[in-house]
């Protein structure tokens, strides 16, 4: 359900769940940046097709674009959409295909279905036999078909921005990457770029600072939640990743390169960078243990790094937290290990 601010969208939940007959207190729920953590876990939830709660989603233009859930069947549009690029992105989150799935509603109280049809956008039809085709399955996209943020080749193009610092950075304008200001209104990726250049000597003065937030878990939760409320929660940070081509670089590297042009490196790269100077203080054992945490947070990302992560981390690695205990020398060592190797992993020799 899109709508008109997230004041409007938490009225709409508080409405929905006073007439639902479900008993579930979560039936209907909020996502929108105001929500953190939270909502990011009941967007998740909702994506999981196995589950059936929370059934309803409200929110204002967080999942306009970049949510993959196969099983939408509603769309509720509460909000004018003047923007017929950001109709067709809503539009496109009830378009998955899913077992029993062969159709879904959209129930438009603010009349955007009027931006659907629209010859300049779409073009002349083209006759079935001129149509391009490939022998994989599907041709490319056609002139006039809407953008889908899920495309596996969205058309892209580099472009240079010029921050206030007086150099450059090059971005991926994404045709089909729309972010959208305090005020909901879409903005350019180059602004939005502009924006968060603009929000980070606020949360840290220089690179020495940012590195020795993000070499805590702690002060690194803080940084993040910092970042959410300015704005910028996981999702806005992930496709700022994308757009300066560091999807497998670490969050300090994107914000290391927006705040001070510093070319990102890839996880893998940071690993090796600063492999010798983690393993050094430590014994054979916390040696494998340490490498397997740094698998997986090359192949998974810095969350695998948080506090939280470490009971489930132990016991993929040796089937039982006891186990770990036991081989490893104690919860307490364990625990300085793995938090005491972090501060080397973003050490000033990066590569």
């Amino acid at each position: 359900v899109f709508c008109a601010g997230q004041p409007h969208a938490a009225q709409i939940r508080d409405i929905v769940n006073q007439m639902k007959d479900s008993s579930n207190v979560d039936y209907c729920v909020r996502v929108g940046s105001d929500d953190g953590k939270l909502g990011e876990q009941f967007l998740k939830t909702f994506q999981d097709n196995e589950k059936t709660v929370p059934t309803v989603l409200t929110t204002s233009t967080k999942l306009s674009t970049g949510v993959d859930a196969r099983n939408i069947r509603n769309i509720v549009l509460l909000r004018p959409v003047k923007s017929m690029i950001e109709f067709k992105q809503i539009i496109g989150r009830g378009t998955r295909l899913f077992d029993g799935k062969d159709y879904f509603t959209i129930y438009d109280f603010v009349k955007a279905y009027e931006h659907f049809e629209d010859p300049e956008w779409d073009g002349e039809p083209l006759e079935p036999e001129d149509r391009p085709t490939s022998g994989g399955g599907g041709g490319p996209r056609e002139r006039g078909e809407p953008s889908d943020p899920d495309d596996p080749e969205p058309v892209s193009k580099q472009i240079v921005i010029q921050l206030a610092d007086g150099k450059a950075r090059n971005i991926q304008h994404m045709a089909v990457t729309t972010f959208y200001g305090p005020d909901g209104t879409p903005i350019s990726a180059a602004q939005f770029v502009e924006k968060l250049f603009g929000e980070l000597p606020a949360l840290f003065r220089d690179e020495d600072e940012l590195r020795a937030l993000r070499s805590n878990p702690e002060t690194r939760k803080s940084l993040l939640h910092a970042l959410t409320g300015r704005g910028f929660g996981s999702a806005a940070l992930a496709e700022i990743s994308h757009i300066i081509n560091a999807e497998k670089s670490d969050l300090f590297d994107v914000l290391a390169y927006i705040a001070f042009a510093l070319a990102p490196i890839t996880r893998g790269e940071r690993v090796e960078a600063h492999k010798a100077e983690i393993f050094s203080p430590y014994d054979e054992k916390l040696r494998a243990f340490l490498d397997f945490v740094l698998s997986q947070y090359i192949l998974e990302g810095v969350g695998e790094l948080d506090q939280e992560k470490l009971p489930g981390l132990l016991e993929l690695k040796y089937k039982a937290v006891s186990d770990a205990t036991e081989a490893l020398g104690g919860v307490t060592r364990i625990r300085k290990a793995f938090i005491g190797f972090q501060r080397h992993l973003y050490g000033s020799a990066d590569v």
